[in-house]
C-alpha cells in the first residue's frame, strides 16, 4: 500500500481523510511494515465501507487486514439504525460466526509428548475435517429448527458438553433474535450432516503449548501457565452460514438496484436495518450464529472424549468461545452518550475491556479473552480486551495472522506433503484429509503473526497475555 495516500497519526495508526463519497474517515491499525505489505485492495475496501449509509465514527481495518468480499477481512464498521444505518451480508462474511473456542487442560507438555501421534490420530478420527466433511449427527427438520434457535444450549441439552460451558460463550451460547424460519431449505439441507465438523480452509483443531506469559495477572484469571496445554477449535457455521450469505447477498443486490442505492462496489450489497429484507437477514444470521455456537460446542465434547481416551483422567475446561464474523447490537459511547449500534466485525474479534458487564465474573477484571490464530507452524496468541479499545475500534481486535498470498499462489510455492514433513521436524504433527489444503495453509502464506500481535498490543486494541506453539494440528 502506498504510504503517500495515508496520514500517519501515530506509530500504529493510519488515517484516510474523507474524500469523494466517504461519510467518515477510514483508519488502519498497523506498523509501517504491515501497512506497506497490505494489498492496495485493503485501501479501496476500507474507504468503500466509509461510504455506506449510517456509518458511525470511522471504517476500521485491523493489523491483519487483507482483501475480502466487499469489506476487507479484518474490517470493523458500526451503523446507527436511527441514522439510516444498514446491515451488510458482506460485512459479516460467508462463514457466519466463524470463531475460536479455547479449552484449558491442565496437562503439561511432558504428558502429551509421548502420545502425540496417538492423540493426533484420535482427534482426527473424532472430528471430521475437510471440504464437505460430514459427522454422525443427522438433524431432523424439527431438531434443525431447535438447534438454530437454541445454539450451544441446544447442544448441552442433548448431552454435548457441560452446562458450565455456557457461561464461557459469548451471548451465553444462544443468540437472541434468531429466526429459524428465515433460514432457507437449501441452507438447512447443507447443514443436515455437518454438525460437529471442522470444514476446510483455515479451520483447525490445534493442541498448543503455552510458551510465554506477558500478563501474569490476566494469565492467572484465564487459568494459563507456561508449559501447560490448551486446545483451540477454529470453525463456524459451515454450509448453512455460507448459503445464508450467498442468498442474502443476491437479494440485497437486487433490492439495492430496485431502490437506486448507488454503491462503489456491488459486493457491498446491503439493506436498511429497519427494512423487511434487513430484518430477515438479521434473523437468519442470528440463527447461523447459533449454528456455529452449537457446532463448536459439539466439537468441544468430541475433543474431551478423544483426549480422555488417549490420556485417561484428562479433562478440558472452556476458557472462552468468541466469534469473529458477526454483526452484533452493542451500546457504545459516541460524542459523550451511549448509542445502540449494529457493529459488523469481519475477520475481527470482539475485545471487551475489563469490567464489561457481559463478561463472566471470573474473567471480568482481566477483560475478555481474545484468540488470535497464527498458522500451523507459527505462534498463536491469547490476548485480553482493553478499556482503550472501546474508543479505538468499538472494542475490536485482530483475529489471525492474515494471509499474505492467495491459496493459488501458496499451491504454486509448496507441496502439502513437504509442509507436513517440515512441520514434523519442528515438532508439530499434522493430520489432514487434503494435502492440497495443507499447501494452501502453509505457514509462509501468512503474515508475520508476531508483527500483527505487536501492532494490536501497541495500538491498544488488545494486550498480550500468552503465546502458544502448536504440537498437533487437525487441519481441514
Amino acid at each position: 500500500m502506498e504510504l503517500r495516500r495515508l496520514e500517519r497519526t501515530s506509530r500504529y495508526e493510519w488515517r484516510i481523510a474523507p474524500h469523494g463519497d466517504m461519510r467518515v474517515p477510514a483508519i488502519i491499525y498497523a506498523d509501517e511494515g504491515l501497512i506497506r505489505d497490505m494489498d492496495d485492495k485493503v485501501y479501496e475496501q476500507v474507504t468503500n465501507v466509509a461510504t455506506l449509509p449510517g456509518i458511525v465514527s470511522a471504517s476500521y481495518a485491523m493489523p491483519d487486514a487483507h482483501w475480502g468480499y466487499g469489506f476487507p477481512i479484518g474490517g470493523v464498521a458500526a451503523f446507527d439504525p436511527q441514522a439510516g444505518g444498514i446491515i451488510s451480508a458482506g460485512g459479516v462474511g460467508f462463514d457466519i460466526s466463524c470463531g475460536v473456542r479455547t479449552m484449558v487442560t491442565g496437562l503439561a507438555r511432558g504428558d502429551v509428548e509421548p502420545c502425540k501421534e496417538a492423540l493426533a490420530d484420535a482427534l482426527f478420527a473424532a472430528v471430521p475435517a475437510g471440504l464437505g466433511s460430514r459427522g454422525d449427527i443427522r438433524l431432523s427438520e424439527e431438531e434443525m429448527t431447535a438447534m438454530l434457535a437454541g445454539g450451544a444450549r441446544w447442544a448441552v441439552d442433548r448431552g454435548y458438553g457441560l452446562a458450565a460451558d455456557l457461561d464461557r460463550i459469548e451471548e451465553g451460547g444462544c443468540m437472541a433474535g434468531a429466526t429459524p424460519e428465515y433460514v432457507s431449505d437449501r441452507a438447512r439441507q447443507r447443514q443436515e450432516r455437518e454438525m460437529g465438523t471442522l470444514g476446510s480452509g483455515n479451520h483447525y483443531l490445534e493442541v498448543q503449548e503455552i510458551v510465554g506469559i506477558s500478563d501474569p495477572d490476566a494469565a492467572r484469571a484465564f487459568g494459563l501457565a507456561v508449559g501447560e496445554i490448551v486446545v483451540a477449535i477454529h470453525c463456524g457455521s459451515r454450509g448453512l452460514g455460507h448459503q445464508i450469505g450467498t442468498e442474502f447477498l443476491r437479494d440485497m443486490a437486487i433490492e439495492d438496484s430496485r431502490l437506486g442505492l448507488l454503491l462503489p462496489d456491488r459486493e457491498l450489497a446491503c439493506s436498511p436495518i429497519d427494512s423487511a429484507l434487513g430484518r430477515r437477514y438479521l434473523g437468519a444470521m442470528r440463527a447461523a450464529i447459533n449454528c456455529a455456537f452449537a457446532n463448536r460446542q459439539i466439537i468441544g465434547h468430541l475433543l474431551r472424549r478423544a483426549l480422555s481416551a488417549v490420556l485417561p483422567g484428562a479433562a478440558a475446561s472452556l476458557l472462552f468461545d468468541v466469534s469473529h464474523n458477526t454483526c452484533k447490537v452493542e451500546d457504545h459511547e459516541i460524542d459523550g452518550r451511549p448509542r445502540s449500534l449494529f457493529v459488523h466485525r469481519k475477520g475481527a474479534t470482539r475485545a471487551f475491556g475489563p469490567g464489561h458487564p457481559t463478561l463472566p465474573e471470573p474473567l471480568r477484571a482481566a477483560g475478555q479473552p481474545v484468540f488470535v490464530g497464527g498458522s500451523m507452524g507459527t505462534a498463536s496468541w491469547i490476548l485480553a480486551g482493553t478499556a482503550a479499545s472501546e474508543n479505538r475500534a468499538f472494542s475490536s481486535a485482530c483475529h489471525g495472522a492474515g494471509r499474505s498470498m492467495s491459496r493459488h499462489q501458496a499451491r504454486r510455492n509448496w507441496r502439502g506433503s513437504d509442509v507436513v514433513e517440515m512441520l514434523a521436524r519442528r515438532g508439530t504433527v499434522i493430520r489432514s484429509p487434503s494435502m492440497r489444503g495443507v499447501a494452501e495453509e502453509a505457514p509462509g502464506a501468512y503474515k508475520d503473526v508476531a508483527a500483527v500481535i505487536d501492532a494490536t498490543h501497541n495500538a491498544g486494541l488488545a494486550r498480550k497475555v500468552a503465546e502458544l506453539r502448536p504440537l498437533v494440528c487437525i487441519k481441514g
